[in-house]
């Protein structure tokens, strides 16, 4: 295989781990090659991306854990879109939420088990709205991170508790945004507090 190739594999590697990360041992796993090589590889991806002039995120390692990231730089922009979108929340965001609220902590993996799709860009939608958080990491291989809803999930949907819930029939991608919750997501409450300190 030509080393480009494998160094283009790598990046999508990076690319579908999203926030779980890639690891040497991945690398060497999945391409078949010694550490000393992963290593190189994933220097040589990481010194390339340095050197790009046009691009909206990078790859930084964190520990061994390979991921990508945006442009420290951009960050106010990356903010007021997600401000200016904090009041929006899709159906597919919606289930996602509904699936981590009823079987937190839970992995992406799993929650992408049970509804049948891809959730990754719907995660990363809820991590930046602060309606779900880290709340540890799955004692199995990769340790992969569980995810939970945060105290702004439950002012968002005017509940007080987990308990206050409706009882959960089946949660699955054929459900209705009104199945859900019973239509207590309020647009605007989850900015709303997060202009008011509230976490």
């Amino acid at each position: 295989m030509d080393h480009n190739e494998y160094l283009s594999i790598i990046e999508g590697m990076i690319f579908l781990a999203g926030d779980e990360g890639v690891t040497i041992k991945d690398v060497m796993g999945v391409l078949n090659v010694s550490k000393k090589e992963a290593v190189s590889m994933l220097d040589e991806l990481m010194a390339h991306y340095s050197l790009k002039v046009i691009k909206g995120f990078d790859i930084a390692n964190f520990g061994g854990l390979y991921k990508m990231v945006t442009l420290p730089a951009h960050e106010k922009y990356y903010r007021k879109m997600v401000e200016t979108n904090a009041s929006r929340i899709s159906k597919s965001a919606l289930e996602t939420l509904a699936i981590i609220a009823y079987y937190q902590p839970i992995t992406r993996v799993h929650v992408e088990e049970i509804r049948g799709v891809g959730c990754e860009s719907m995660i990363r939608k809820l991590l930046a709205k602060a309606l779900i958080k880290e709340v540890g990491r799955e004692e199995t291989p990769g340790r992969p991170i569980l995810y939970g809803v945060t105290d702004q999930f439950l002012n968002a949907f005017n509940l007080t508790s987990l308990d206050e819930l409706p009882e959960l029939k089946e949660v699955n991608s054929s459900l209705e945004e009104e199945d859900l919750f019973d239509t207590k997501y309020i647009e605007g409450r989850d900015e709303d507090m997060k202009k008011a300190g509230t976490s």
